[in-house]
């Protein structure tokens, strides 16, 4: 991929750079954050240690994947960035469904596709300098998902072949624009402007799930979509009961 290509192609006015291969797009952009004055964008050919939440792993190919950081800043703190990776997942889902790929999301992070994962979404924050907050959100986004990659992850995955033949630099400057349009909504008007977006992409909207902490179940109940906070509204023997995202584990009941 060529920079000076993707920045030519978007509009977004955001400066990119690609490299040919790192650990962590997002550690690197991590590390910058506190000297960067503007957005940037940072795409590696290759992540040798790329991350999902949590601490988990994220494999990728360099023919078969998408792996790049976004370093942006907010004027307010954490607390104000709630929604923001559902936010993101907005973005990713409605610039892919421009392109003809219908996706659908999982709450708080993922991209499904035909019930299997496709891209995933981690944000990483930061004080600035002199206030405010950098965010680096970064995303691993299947292409192709070879046999070997999906015997390597131990379950299956979703790929989509038609944008892997589309030209590299015009697909990552497609998914710069929708997320840096996003990011500037989120910044004027918050989550609320997406939740009811979000909602139309629902994978589990209406089916009953579980919700696992390390294996223990937390909650069950009909999954009835997000609020305006970004948190997950479950219809349980109960009552409705709105979960804050954490490290806790999805799953639709068996």
């Amino acid at each position: 991929m060529n920079a000076d290509a993707i920045a030519s192609l978007s509009t977004s006015g955001v400066a990119v750079e690609v490299v040919r291969e790192t650990g962590s797009t997002n550690a690197d952009l991590l590390v910058r954050a506190p000297t960067l004055d503007a957005p940037l964008l940072l795409i590696a050919e290759h992540q040798s240690a790329g991350r999902g939440r949590a601490g988990r792993s994220w494999l990728s190919s360099p023919e078969g994947s998408l792996t790049f950081s976004l370093a942006w800043k907010f004027d307010g703190g954490p607390q104000a960035l709630s929604g923001l990776p559902l936010a993101v997942g907005v973005a990713l889902a409605e610039t892919l469904g421009a392109l003809g790929q219908q996706v659908q999301l999982k709450w708080p992070n993922d991209l499904l596709k035909d019930g299997d994962k496709l891209a995933g979404i981690l944000i990483e924050t930061q004080s600035a300098p002199g206030g405010g907050t950098w965010t680096v959100i970064g995303i691993g986004l299947n292409l192709l998902m070879p046999d070997e990659m999906e015997a390597q992850l131990g379950r299956s995955a979703a790929g989509v072949p038609w944008l892997a033949r589309m030209e590299r630099d015009v697909l990552m400057a497609a998914l710069l624009d929708g997320l840096a349009g996003a990011l500037r909504e989120f910044a004027a008007r918050g989550f609320a402007a997406f939740s009811a977006r979000w909602n139309l992409h629902h994978a589990w909207q209406g089916q009953t799930v579980v919700l696992l902490d390390n294996g223990a179940v937390l909650h069950e109940g009909r999954a009835a979509g997000v609020d305006d906070s970004g948190r997950l509204l479950l219809d349980t023997d109960a009552g409705r009961v709105p979960i804050l995202a954490g490290d806790v584990s999805l799953r639709v009941k068996a």
